[in-house]
């Protein structure tokens, strides 16, 4: 399975053949993972986003931050340069609408935007992930975008989230491709 299409389309159909009680222990035993991690737990500023099309679900983790009292931001699309995302603050009280792909996301309010060097996660979803660190998203490069050159300086460090069936042997990686240093699966914490 190397054409990306193909593998995209096999790994979304896995995912979403999870049952609510499978997505429920998955988003638990992620929480159970981050806590575990000093560097993961004390964050203050980090960026998760909603589910969508049977990502893992971080909203319980999202929770779990806020009683930390940690600052959440979710992604938006960013209106002036396509392809790229702002990160906003996201409390339970704020507005949500659904962006061009039907994702929820909250609604741009300069106020609210962080800079990226300013968080200190960024937790990504993603489609299919191999044993090496490699990443597949949806296929728009949003977050290899966001995530290009962040062994470079100052800002987050990625952290991928997904379930245990979106594991493959090998990801096809082009030259574009940022590969994660860290990932959970409800099964495992990678580091690379």
């Amino acid at each position: 399975m190397t054409d990306r299409l193909t593998l995209r389309r096999h790994i979304r159909h896995c995912r979403n053949q999870l049952s609510t009680q499978q997505q429920n222990d998955a988003a638990q035993a992620v929480i159970d993972h981050v806590r575990r991690a000093d560097h993961l737990s004390s964050a203050r500023a980090v960026a998760l986003y909603l589910a969508n099309d049977g990502e893992l679900d971080p909203h319980p983790l999202i929770e779990w931050y806020w009683s930390r009292g940690s600052r959440v931001y979710l992604p938006v699309l960013h209106p002036f340069s396509p392809g790229h995302l702002l990160f906003l603050h996201y409390t339970p009280d704020t507005p949500l609408q659904a962006n061009r792909f039907g994702i929820p996301e909250p609604r741009l309010d300069s106020r609210l935007i962080l800079p990226k060097s300013e968080l200190e996660l960024i937790f990504t979803p993603l489609v299919a992930f191999d044993a090496q660190g490699n990443r597949m998203g949806m296929g728009g490069g949003f977050y290899d975008r966001t995530l290009a050159g962040w062994r470079n300086g100052p800002g987050p460090q990625p952290v991928g989230l997904a379930h245990n069936c979106q594991q493959v042997d090998s990801i096809p990686v082009d030259s574009w491709d940022v590969p994660l240093p860290e990932l959970i699966t409800p099964g495992r914490h990678w580091r690379w």
